[in-house]
């Protein structure tokens, strides 16, 4: 199979039908990890134990530093190969390909086998108390099992986009995600697994989602490969996908690392305020997820325009992406704040945390109207190679800003200031993304390509190289 229907989407549409026919079905994949991340909560909601909800919220931290690893690989490699199809380098969108395949495999072993051998450490650290050790204890073991499924259905569900493919790239996440939540009802309240049920569950739909990229590869039906014969070290094939990806994990690793301190920091109050933080932090995830999909979705097409150097196609692509995802950020923001009461009730019968719920959404939603506009600037730099700008950016939304602001603004207004952390974090890192977009499209811009021997050509020095 040849790169055609990439060229013909990345080249001649036009730009505004590029951005959605590459970001609607991102979107809708992310809107079914959404569901995904929203059924294990509700039904194990439907529980009427608030010990239990208390505990995924606790769980669910660790179980996202999987899916950062898988990060590291999926838009480190998008963005690879992205900018190596620009530049008409199929054989090495190849390599790269196979690199993060069984990356992730050895990687996600080892992380499995770590979170087992820890597993006691790992639960203090995350702020367990004796009422909901069991239950957090409980549903990490199981989906530890599943560590390389977890990465490898991360990984592609970005990876395939890169060639075009965003409808095959969607279906992969659907088809996982659905079968988690058609089987949370069976497992959690039919047999009364209850939280051990929730982790079958995300275990058995990781490993559907991994096996149905893995086939889309061998079944022949892309140009890349995932064959262990294309898998190399060399040509700056791990370097460069390190070089972004770990940037891009950054943000999902130290969003895990900051809600376990607000989990561990809410303990000291009440474990319904744990519980009532959590179901907040999916409230807000609704505008989150579906705008990090937009995000994501547009960064394949604006890769290989950087790799073409289709500057004037970039900018419209941009342009148009960063009106959308600020229409999108507001309209989703304005329904969750509307019905933030029905929301968290969906998930949440005691009193007392579905008080602190309330408010906790509230004060999140502030600022989720400009998600989308983040998701975009994050990815735009990542389609550009520009490691160290999506570099600071990550450290600085969850990390550098937010982690002291946790405690600043709990010092200064006690439990609500753990949330307020999150709205200030947002709006100084937006601000940050753009100048540090502006600085590095500008240098890349006015940058000169050469073109190597055969007319190829070549990424400009300010560029994270790929060959």
């Amino acid at each position: 199979m040849n790169n055609s229907k990439a060229v013909e989407l990345f080249e001649k549409a036009p730009a505004s039908q590029a951005v959605l026919k590459n970001a609607l079905p991102a979107m809708a994949a992310m809107l079914m990890v959404l569901i995904y991340n929203l059924a294990d909560t509700f039904f194990i909601g439907r529980t009427h134990d608030a010990l239990q909800v208390a505990a995924v919220s606790l769980a669910m931290p660790v179980f996202l530093i999987f899916m950062a690893a898988g990060t590291v690989f999926g838009m480190g490699g998008t963005s690879v190969i992205s900018r190596a199809l620009g530049q008409g380098r199929t054989e090495y969108a190849k390599k790269v390909c196979s690199f993060c395949m069984w990356g992730c495999v050895a990687v996600g072993a080892a992380m499995s086998a770590l979170f087992l051998i820890f597993m006691d450490e790992i639960l203090s650290l995350v702020g367990a108390s004796p009422d909901t050790w069991d239950y957090a204890k409980s549903y990490l073991t199981i989906v530890s099992l599943g560590g390389p499924f977890v990465l490898i259905s991360n990984c592609y569900s970005n990876v395939v986009r890169a060639e075009g493919r965003s409808s095959e790239a969607m279906m992969g996440q659907i088809i996982g995600n659905l079968l988690n939540v058609v089987l949370d009802p069976i497992m959690i309240l039919g047999f009364g697994w209850n939280i051990a049920g929730a982790a079958i569950a995300t275990v058995i739909g990781n490993v559907a989602g991994a096996l149905y990229y893995i086939l889309y590869f061998v079944g022949g039906k892309s140009a890349l490969s995932v064959s262990i014969k294309d898998f190399t070290l060399k040509d700056q094939v791990c370097s460069g996908v390190l070089a972004i990806g770990v940037p891009a994990a950054l943000g999902s690793l130290l969003m895990s690392v900051s809600q376990i301190i607000i989990n561990s920091q809410m303990t000291r109050y009440d474990d319904m305020a744990v519980a009532g933080m959590g179901v907040a932090m999916k409230v807000v995830t609704i505008t989150g997820m579906v705008c990090m999909g937009l995000g994501q979705g547009v960064q394949p097409l604006l890769g290989y325009c950087v790799g073409a150097r289709l500057w004037e196609r970039f900018k419209k692509a941009l342009r148009f992406s960063l009106v959308f995802s600020l229409a999108l950020g507001a309209a989703l923001t304005v329904v969750c704040y509307l019905f933030v009461g029905q929301i968290v009730g969906a998930f949440l019968t005691d009193a007392d945390a579905y008080s602190y719920a309330v408010q906790f959404s509230r004060i999140l939603l502030t600022t989720s109207a400009l998600f989308g506009v983040f998701y975009v600037l994050i990815n735009t730099l990542q389609a550009m190679g520009a490691a160290a700008p999506a570099l600071i950016i990550n450290l600085s939304r969850q990390g550098i800003i937010f982690i002291p602001a946790l405690f600043i603004l709990q010092a200064a207004i006690g439990i609500t200031g753990l949330v307020w952390a999150q709205p200030a974090a947002d709006v100084l890192s937006i601000g940050l993304a753009w100048v540090l977009y502006a600085r590095v499209s500008r240098k890349m811009m006015l940058a000169k390509a050469p073109r190597r021997a055969g007319g190829e050509r070549e990424a400009p020095a300010c560029e994270a190289k790929i060959s």
